[in-house]
C-alpha cells in the first residue's frame, strides 16, 4: 500500500515521503480499514516540523518515534477486515472517528486501528465531511459547551477562529444564540462572517486583548498571549478555555490557574479532550442541517505534503481534507 512516512523532522515537501509499505493484519480488537478520506491537524504538522521543539520530548528528539512515522490521526473509511474480539463493527461497515487515543497513521490507503478509536458514519454524511469532523468539533463541543457552558446573550471571542474548531464553534455558539467574535487574518476574515461570526478581528492590525471589549467566554485555539492579557477582556466571571497552543503559555496556564481562584471568579481552563464523546451530537444537528462542515479541498492524497504545509502556514478555513477515492 502507498503512505507517506516521515523519519526526520523538517519541511513536508522534503521530509514527507510516498513509500510503499507492507500492509498490517488486524490485531486483537482490531479492524482493518480502507482511508477513504483524512484530515490534517496541529498534530499532524507538529509531527512533521518538529515544532514546536518542546513537542519533541513527546514524539522524539531527533525523529519521530516509530508509532509516529505515518502521520495522521482522523478519518473516515471502510472496515475491510476484522481482527480476533472484534464486535462493534463488522467487514463493509462506513466508520470515522480520532484515532489519536489509539495511534496514527491515516495518511495512507490502509490502517489497522482499535475498534474504540472509531464510529459508524452516518447514511447520509459524505467521507469527506466524516473525516473533517471527530477532532475539530469535539473540541468545539467540550470547549463552548461543557467547560464554558455557554448561553444565550453571551458574548464570546474564537481566537483563531478561521480553522476547524471556529467553524464548528460558531456554529454552536450560534444554535446558544450568543454573539460572537472571531480572530484570524487574510482572505479568511470575509468567509468567517459569511460563516455566522458577528464580528472579525485582524490580529495584524489590532490585538483583541487591548481592546475595551469583554467577553464571557473565550475559546482559544492559539494560546499566544499572557494569561494576564487574556483576563483583561473577560468579564469578572468569565470563562477562558485553551484547546492548544504555544507550550510555554499552556504550562503558564497550568500554574496560575489555581492561584486566580483565591481571587477572582474569572476561570481558566486547559481542556482535555475525550476524543469521539459526542459524536452523536454532532451527527443530530447535522442531520436537521443546523451545522456544516466547513472544508478546504478536498485534495488528492499526492498532495498530502503541500496540505500540512498550508496547515502550517495557517492559509486553510476551515479543515484540510484529503481524498482517497
Amino acid at each position: 500500500m502507498k503512505a507517506y512516512s516521515i523519519n526526520r523532522y523538517g519541511n513536508p515537501d522534503e521530509v514527507l515521503r510516498l513509500v510503499e509499505v507492507e500492509p498490517k493484519q488486524p490485531k486483537y480488537k482490531e479492524v482493518k480499514l480502507k482511508v477513504c478520506a483524512t484530515s490534517i491537524n496541529d498534530y499532524d504538522w507538529c509531527i512533521t516540523s518538529g515544532k514546536p521543539l518542546s513537542y519533541r520530548l513527546i514524539f522524539g528528539l531527533f525523529r519521530p518515534g516509530k508509532k509516529m512515522r505515518i502521520p495522521g490521526m482522523e478519518l473516515a473509511g471502510i472496515v475491510e477486515q476484522t481482527g480476533p474480539g472484534v464486535t462493534k463493527f463488522k467487514v463493509g461497515d462506513a466508520v470515522y472517528g480520532d484515532i489519536s487515543d489509539h495511534g496514527f497513521g491515516s495518511f495512507a490507503e490502509y490502517l489497522c486501528i482499535n475498534e474504540n478509536a472509531l464510529s459508524l458514519k452516518p447514511d447520509e454524511m459524505s467521507f469527506t465531511d466524516a473525516s473533517s469532523i471527530p477532532h475539530a468539533a469535539m473540541l468545539a463541543v467540550q470547549g463552548l459547551r461543557d467547560l464554558g457552558q455557554i448561553c444565550e446573550g453571551q458574548k464570546v471571542l474564537i481566537n483563531g477562529g478561521g480553522g476547524g474548531v471556529g467553524a464548528f464553534g460558531v456554529q454552536l455558539a450560534k444554535i446558544s444564540h450568543a454573539d460572537v467574535t472571531g480572530v484570524d487574518t487574510g482572505e479568511k476574515l470575509e468567509a468567517m462572517k459569511t460563516l455566522g461570526f458577528d464580528k472579525v478581528i485582524d490580529y495584524k492590525i489590532e490585538d483583541f486583548t487591548e481592546g475595551k471589549q469583554q467577553y464571557d467566554l473565550i475559546l482559544d485555539c492559539k494560546t499566544n498571549r499572557s494569561i494576564h492579557k487574556y483576563l483583561k477582556v473577560l468579564k469578572p466571571k468569565g470563562k477562558y478555555i485553551s484547546i492548544g497552543g504555544q507550550s510555554g503559555k499552556l504550562i503558564q496556564m497550568l500554574y496560575l490557574s489555581p492561584m486566580l481562584r483565591l481571587f477572582s471568579k474569572k476561570r481558566v481552563h486547559m481542556l482535555m479532550l475525550k476524543a469521539n464523546t459526542d459524536l452523536n451530537y454532532i451527527n443530530q444537528l447535522y442531520d436537521t442541517n443546523k451545522i456544516s462542515c466547513v472544508i478546504d479541498g478536498p485534495y488528492p492524497f499526492d498532495m498530502i505534503p503541500w496540505a500540512v504545509q498550508r496547515f502550517g502556514d495557517g492559509l486553510h478555513h476551515g479543515k484540510i481534507v484529503i481524498s482517497l477515492d
